[in-house]
């Protein structure tokens, strides 16, 4: 029996997908707490996204949420790096406001964002070492936070995966 590559690609794609949400969950965080929201769009949730990016192309007048758009519609996988807003009582000021209670709820904790950066970092990597493409996109995530996907999250960003001849994520317009 003959297997070719693009018979398997999106099988691993979808395991390297989760391969990166292990390295992203391993991740160091402050204080060892973990506010983390881990998962993976494929299929049907990927066109769901891109629709929605779509829409906020035109209502917010943001063109390139289109581009990106067509990139995640190109994509075997997305995995999806959310943040819930927990702070760690350190009042260290970095979130702007003197101590932990003066900061509003829907702020988030430097410390938070900070750990959400560092497993992104960590899963990027990951996905350079198994020669996967990939990008770091807010903008996926505005469309993941406007369609309550990860509704326990304030905050939600992106690395989408792909496997073609050429980056797709580059040289973009």
């Amino acid at each position: 029996m003959i297997t070719f590559e693009e018979e398997i690609r999106n099988e691993n794609i979808k395991n390297i997908a989760r391969m990166l949400m292990t390295a992203a969950r391993t991740a160091p965080k402050a204080r060892g707490t973990d506010n983390l929201v881990l998962a993976v769009a494929t299929d049907e949730s990927i066109i769901k996204i891109a629709e929605k990016m779509k829409q906020l192309a035109v209502e917010r007048e943001m063109e390139f949420l289109n581009r990106d758009a067509e990139n995640i519609m190109q994509s075997g996988a997305v995995v999806l790096f959310g943040m819930k807003i927990s702070p760690l009582g350190l009042n260290c000021g970095a979130c702007g406001f003197t101590t932990c209670a003066a900061k509003p709820k829907n702020v988030p904790c430097f410390f938070n964002a900070n750990d959400m950066g560092i497993a992104i970092g960590s899963a990027a990597s990951l996905a350079a070492d198994m020669r996967i493409d990939s990008r770091v996109m807010f903008s996926v995530g505005q469309a993941v936070m406007a369609l309550n996907m990860l509704p326990e999250c304030s905050m939600v960003l992106a690395l989408p995966l792909a496997v073609k001849g050429k980056s797709i994520f580059f040289d973009r317009k």
